[in-house]
């Protein structure tokens, strides 16, 4: 199936999806609380053009993936919240990112003026349209036009954030507040930089200011409650989708909860461990936990002016 494409002849990001939408809204029968959660990196829909650009195999590119999160957020839907999933792959497109962080070495034209082609993730490799998977693979083979990036920002991030924005309005309007909780892996290797230990988790606020202590504070609680060894922002604070919708003030919080993939995936051969069916039960109890948290804790602050 051939999708339409655009005036200079190369296909759009729409076609690269012809069986599915990138990208979905998985809605309870009735929203009960004020809460969505978000997996935009859970994407393994790899399109095959985007393959054929690559100079990496199918299963070296999904070394960016954060596999299976969606599925271990699952339970978000039956508490009564909604769930946004990306069917889109990270490697593809990078909807935690500002919308136009471009690498300029990555494309046959100049940025325009308005992409910001010098911040730290771009010269990690790792803009919007990212440049590298895992540890620092080249996706492309060569550089790439800057339509196909425009395209993929054009058709794909902009519907998913303003899907996102529409959502949490919605959901402040009819309860007074909105949590978005992002939710993300991390790859085993991530270790505390004092004391070498592995962290099961870590919970990001942009260090304060993206969502309500209390909210921060129950997240790490109730995962210590279950076992787990949690830090707090460090290496992980949240990224543009944290910082950007985490408007405490305007009673919008936002909050990312990373999970170290060890605990439930084989990071060699993407398969599921034996301990993934109990991660999912752990996840499932914990967002019933925190979902419950009493209103106080998020109306603490008066509505600021829009």
């Amino acid at each position: 199936m051939r999708g339409p494409t655009n005036p200079d002849g190369m296909m759009t990001a729409h076609s690269d999806f012809p069986d599915m939408p990138p990208f979905e809204l998985r809605r309870p029968s009735d929203q009960r609380i004020p809460f969505l959660f978000n997996s935009p990196h859970s994407g393994r829909y790899y399109p095959e053009a985007f393959l054929r650009q690559s100079q990496l195999d199918p299963h070296s590119i999904r070394r960016s993936e954060d596999c299976y999160v969606d599925q271990l957020f699952a339970a978000a839907v039956s508490l009564g919240a909604p769930l946004m999933v990306a069917h889109f792959p990270r490697a593809y497109l990078d909807v935690n990112r500002e919308p136009y962080e471009l690498d300029p070495k990555m494309f046959v034209e100049a940025l325009p003026s308005f992409a910001n082609g010098h911040s730290a993730r771009v010269a990690g490799g790792l803009g919007t349209v990212p440049r590298l998977v895992g540890e620092g693979q080249e996706i492309y083979a060569q550089k790439i036009h800057l339509a196909e990036a425009m395209a993929r920002i054009d058709e794909i991030y902009k519907p998913y954030h303003a899907l996102l924005a529409q959502v949490l309005g919605t959901t402040r309007d009819r309860f007074g507040y909105a949590v978005i909780v992002d939710c993300h892996s991390m790859p085993t290797g991530i270790r505390f930089p004092e004391n070498g230990l592995r962290p099961d988790f870590i919970i990001g606020d942009r260090f304060g200011t993206s969502c309500s202590a209390e909210l921060a504070n129950a997240a790490i609680h109730l995962l210590r409650d279950l076992g787990y060894l949690v830090a707090h922002n460090k290496p992980y604070a949240g990224g543009y989708i944290t910082e950007h919708y985490g408007r405490p003030a305007k009673q919008f919080h936002a909050l990312q909860i990373e999970v170290n993939r060890g605990l439930y995936l084989n990071e060699q051969t993407y398969e599921r461990k034996p301990g993934f069916e109990q991660l999912q039960r752990d996840m499932a109890l914990f967002m019933a936990d925190l979902v419950s948290l009493p209103d106080y804790c998020f109306l603490d602050k008066p509505l600021a002016a829009e």
